[in-house]
């Protein structure tokens, strides 16, 4: 019994080396570790990101702690900084973004994977991935060329005749502003939403479609009711994409928001993002603390877009879990 166990024994740990050359013979070993490298490099640059955001960022965080987020103050001539209205002008455009781009970016995606002749929806769909490709900077020259003149002689003045009571729409307008950066945005982020929005929603199966149709729902019902709840996890994942881009956007909204470090509760108002006061006065930074402030404006938008992708993850996860418990 002894004798057999200790052959057990002496056997076990040669075995395991012997399976391991196969594996790596094999290519299984081989592929495991690149991708465990490859996958750990990404946690890694993250983690770097953050650390070096958070070391270059010191000075301001002893001298203001949490009063960095809600002061308003921006002073670089007495040393005083606040991040409050550029996380606001940060949150608005985004937000104007999305009013304006989910449903222009849905619609069209539902046309081009559902309803549009296959020739039709491929030559669109090559379009639509070309002006993604489109550098941000003409984007900007459009806005600034087009989009502003347009808010300040149309939509500016019709918005306040007609809602001027309103906080909302009230004040003149510069053509520089909140909604001028959201309009700028939602045309940026559109192609994104419907890019992806139209593979997920050609990647449900055919069989989903006949079933509703055998079951007597029409063309459009069974669109709306059987294929879109069925891709509504990866819409939801092109809405939040296009809020990552809308989040970091630099050129386009420096160049039409109106860079004035201000909140307003109107968005026909000039306002400021974290994004553009980084990219307008980094190279202007001469104090230590000056420098350092814009470095952890840099690491509240790194946590911002971390915390909103990390809430858009949940919302996806209790969709799904709400949409399977009702099937």
């Amino acid at each position: 019994m002894s004798a057999t166990t200790a052959t057990v024994q002496r056997a076990g740990p040669a075995w395991a080396p012997r399976v391991f050359l196969r594996r790596l013979a094999n290519g299984d070993a081989v592929a495991h570790l690149i991708t465990l490298i490859f996958a750990a490099a990404v946690i890694l640059i993250t983690a770097s990101l953050f650390y070096i955001l958070w070391r270059d960022s010191a000075l301001p965080r002893a001298a203001f702690g949490w009063n960095f987020l809600f002061t308003q103050t921006w002073d670089p001539v007495f040393e005083k900084f606040g991040a409050l209205p550029f996380i606001y002008g940060t949150l608005m455009t985004s937000f104007l973004a999305l009013l304006m781009a989910v449903p222009l970016g849905l619609g069209a995606a539902i046309f081009l994977a559902e309803l549009a002749p296959a020739r039709i929806s491929d030559g669109l769909t090559f379009v639509i991935e070309l002006l993604a490709a489109v550098p941000s900077v003409l984007y900007g020259l459009l806005g600034v060329f087009v989009v502003v003149p347009f808010v300040r002689t149309v939509v500016g003045p019709a918005l306040e005749n007609s809602f001027g009571v309103i906080p909302f729409f009230k004040g003149p307008g510069y053509g520089v502003s909140f909604l001028t950066a959201g309009l700028v945005l939602s045309i940026m982020i559109v192609p994104f939403i419907i890019s992806v929005s139209r593979e997920i929603l050609m990647a449900v199966p055919v069989d989903q479609r006949e079933a509703a149709l055998s079951l007597g729902a029409t063309r459009w019902e069974s669109t709306w009711r059987v294929v879109v709840p069925y891709a509504r996890s990866g819409i939801f994942g092109s809405i939040f994409l296009a809020l990552a881009r809308a989040l970091g956007e630099t050129m386009a909204v420096t160049m039409v928001i109106g860079n004035v470090p201000a909140i307003s509760a109107s968005i026909l108002a000039p306002g400021y993002s974290i994004a553009a006061v980084i990219a307008n006065e980094f190279t202007e930074a001469t104090g230590d603390l000056y420098l350092q402030a814009l470095v952890e404006l840099g690491l509240v938008l790194f946590l911002l877009t971390f915390i909103l992708n990390g809430m858009a993850r949940l919302l996806i996860l209790a969709t799904t879990q709400k949409g399977t418990a009702h099937e």
